[in-house]
């Protein structure tokens, strides 16, 4: 697998790389991230290498991480070659609720932010980045059509949404022959596999592609952290720890740890690092369409990209499937080759398709 061998997202004609890249940490108006500099380096040599799908938002950096992703590719002349893809729904004005969430007042709102930021007409992905709770599916399915139809949009997707929200607006959209979805932006890594239980099979019968966020797991697959200085409260991942944020506090388990172990171990026997395992991973798990990576320096995208020049065997790839699996829980586990056993009275039956 090579970064130009491109595949379409979802059912559409959009042909996308096998890697994404994130550009959450282009611009430092965070306190972090990578300068004008290095991430220009970045997205130089990832464009070079035959990259064309990139990944922001209109919060990223405070809306700095729109204003270079549309620099650098309007600078290079790619606008045609480039699939730009960004977000909306994180409220911009504390203390207007119609600043934010999924409504169609805030959705126009944010598009003209973004296009103005990325100095574009149009957006070739545009997200919902996560479910409000509130805003009825009809109700962003007509607004995201609308833009379709206003030349504003090419295509749409979701972040962050239950799998039965993914299929109330795709079966609507089928059944009013409306335009549909093509992707959904969800983390997936070793660590986190919980989208397994329903999420892929729903992705599956719907024709949406799957972009994974967070394939290192905010950097602990990289195998650079260590328990130790963890306890101590030293290092960056102790800090995560301390933020509050339920997306790091969870990361800090013996299970984890324990897969982190394997993977260091791996990485020794195969010469390949933690990292490229790991992306490696779930680049090629079933149901995967491009895999989002992110990098401050130019070193770690390179060391990303090398994730496709390889594949796990089936012996680790088993290793690190049994490692990581998920807890049976209800009512997957009816779904079980012993309940489904039961279910077909032994027989061995295989569906259609």
């Amino acid at each position: 697998m090579k970064l130009n061998q491109y595949t379409t997202l979802g059912r559409s004609g959009l042909k996308v790389s096998p890697l994404c890249l994130g550009a959450m940490t282009f611009g430092e108006d965070w306190g972090w991230g990578s300068s004008e500099e290095t991430a220009k380096a970045i997205f130089d040599a990832y464009v070079d290498k035959g990259g064309n799908f990139i990944d922001t938002a209109d919060g990223y950096t405070n809306g700095k991480s729109e204003e270079l992703v549309g620099k650098f590719v309007n600078a290079k002349k790619l606008r045609d070659q480039m699939i730009i893809a960004t977000k909306f729904t994180f409220c911009a004005q504390p203390g207007n609720p119609n600043a934010g969430g999924n409504g169609r007042k805030n959705i126009y709102r944010a598009l003209e932010g973004s296009l103005k930021r990325l100095n574009t007409d149009y957006i070739d992905l545009y997200w919902l980045h996560a479910w409000d709770m509130v805003t009825p599916v009809e109700e962003v399915l007509l607004t995201l059509n609308d833009l379709v139809k206003e030349g504003k949009i090419r295509y749409f997707g979701l972040s962050d949404v239950p799998a039965w929200y993914l299929a109330k607006m795709q079966t609507i959209a089928e059944l009013k022959a409306m335009h549909k979805l093509i992707g959904l932006q969800v983390e997936y890594s070793l660590l986190e596999r919980t989208i397994e239980n329903e999420h892929i099979s729903a992705c599956k019968e719907l024709g949406v592609g799957i972009c994974p966020w967070s394939p290192l797991a905010s950097g602990m697959l990289t195998g650079k952290y260590k328990k130790d200085k963890l306890e101590s409260g030293n290092g960056r991942m102790s800090k995560m720890k301390d933020t509050g944020n339920p997306s790091f506090e969870k990361l800090f388990t013996e299970r984890n740890w324990k897969i982190v172990d394997k993977l260091v171990s791996l990485s020794k026997e195969i010469g390949r690092t933690p990292a490229q395992i790991a992306l490696n991973w779930v680049a090629t798990s079933p149901g995967i369409t491009s895999t989002i990576i992110g990098a401050t320096k130019l070193p770690q995208l390179e060391d990303n990209l090398g994730a496709l020049n390889f594949m796990i065997s089936k012996e680790h790839r088993e290793e690190l499937d049994e490692l990581s699996s998920l807890e049976p829980s209800h009512p997957y586990v009816f779904f079980s080759v012993p309940m489904q056993a039961m279910i077909n009275g032994n027989a061995k039956v295989k569906g259609w398709s």
